[in-house]
């Protein structure tokens, strides 16, 4: 029989695999099994799917957790970034600046409206986007600046918003992988004019399918996001623009509302976890994650970097470690996009990243022991 490909997301590892899964959601649902299953039964028995009281509630409290005056739940966080980018006034023929590490999801958007992505690499140190190359790559097209939060750790935030202010382009952050995370106290997301965020399964607050938010301080483009998510209905019926059916459902607003009051103490283990890994593979001759000044990171992965990535991912497998690789093909070298015309070498950072890279397992509900497994496992596989 010929074997089906694996879906998208498919390191989840099943949890009855002895060893350590790369992702243990269903530890995680366990202990909040009831408060799930009510808020389901009560989303079923108002039959009231499609955005309503629940996704309203969620609204409220996400923009409240992130410090934004407004937060528009959609469908995915793919859908946040196309509608941010609308609502930056990106369309066809601009050119938006990004980095090629990165989910393909952060350029897709870019592509949707008909714009360009302008790649500039990453930070050595936090894989983040450099803020050294970007105002080299600003032309009279460039219509925003997106940044990526990469990891769970912010971009450099102060100084593109600066390089943004001198020449009139938006700063658009791609937050989807950084709920909870902060640059100088500030919340991931709260400072360019709109922050994008995925609540993809396996992020650090999953829904329980698909779902994603754009949270802004702009009461007018607020307005506008909720509009287009549905259609780009500003009455019953009553279209001005080109619409999408990007609603959030109900049972995922009530999911996610459940999960936000525990994202804090779910961070806190991300970030004990990381510190144990630092600890435990210090010594080791690999790469380990750095943050940054200013930062905090959440740990959404804990990625480390080796030249001899795939041995070491075998040879983990074997030893019963499930790891995950995020991302080994950069976007500029995706066949998607080699109509922009790069190459291997155009931008070395990311490459290398991409080419060494080893997600451990890394998720709120790691024990001391799991974390230990994985890091004698390493040490036999090195030494």
């Amino acid at each position: 029989m010929k074997s089906r490909p694996r879906p998208l997301g498919a390191d989840v590892v099943d949890a009855s695999r002895p060893g350590v899964p790369f992702l243990d959601l269903q530890a995680q649902y366990r202990g909040i099994r009831d408060e799930i299953v009510g808020v389901i039964t009560e989303v079923a028995d108002s039959t009231r799917y499609a955005l309503g009281p629940r996704v309203t509630d969620f609204e409220r409290h996400f923009a409240e957790f992130t410090g934004t005056d407004h937060c528009v739940a959609v469908n995915s966080g793919t859908s946040a970034l196309h509608l941010a980018l609308i609502a930056a006034g990106v369309g066809p023929g601009d050119e938006v600046i990004t980095v090629p590490m990165t989910f393909i999801a952060t350029t897709w958007a870019i592509s949707y409206v008909g714009a360009t992505p302008v790649f500039v690499d990453i930070d050595p140190g936090t894989y983040t986007m450099d803020v050294e190359q970007v105002e080299s790559r600003i032309t009279p097209k460039t219509k925003a600046i997106l940044p990526v939060h990469l990891y769970g750790q912010p971009a450099d935030v102060a100084p593109l918003l600066e390089i943004g202010s001198r020449y009139g382009i938006p700063v658009i952050e791609d937050a989807a992988q950084a709920h909870g995370a902060a640059y100088r106290d500030r919340p991931a997301g709260s400072w360019g004019l709109l922050g994008c965020f995925s609540f993809y399964p396996g992020k650090n607050l999953g829904a329980a399918g698909e779902g994603g938010a754009v949270v802004t301080n702009d009461h007018a483009i607020a307005d506008r996001l909720r509009a287009l998510r549905d259609h780009a209905q500003s009455e019953r019926y009553h279209h001005e623009e080109l619409g999408f059916n990007y609603r959030m459902d109900a049972i995922q607003g009530a999911v996610l509302d459940v999960k936000l009051a525990y994202l804090d103490a779910w961070n806190a283990a991300r970030r004990s976890h990381a510190a144990t890994y630092g600890k435990l593979l210090d010594g080791l001759p690999l790469q380990l994650p750095a943050q940054g000044a200013d930062r905090r990171h959440v740990w959404h992965l804990y990625v480390v970097l080796h030249p001899e990535r795939d041995r070491l991912k075998v040879e983990l497998d074997a030893a019963g470690v499930s790891t995950g690789l995020h991302y080994p093909i950069p976007v500029h070298l995706q066949r998607a996009y080699y109509h922009l015309g790069h190459r291997a070498g155009d931008f070395p950072v990311a490459e290398q990243v991409a080419a060494e890279c080893l997600s451990l397992p890394m998720y709120p509900e790691l024990t001391r022991d799991q974390v230990e497994s994985v890091a004698a496992a390493l040490n036999d596989a090195l030494t």
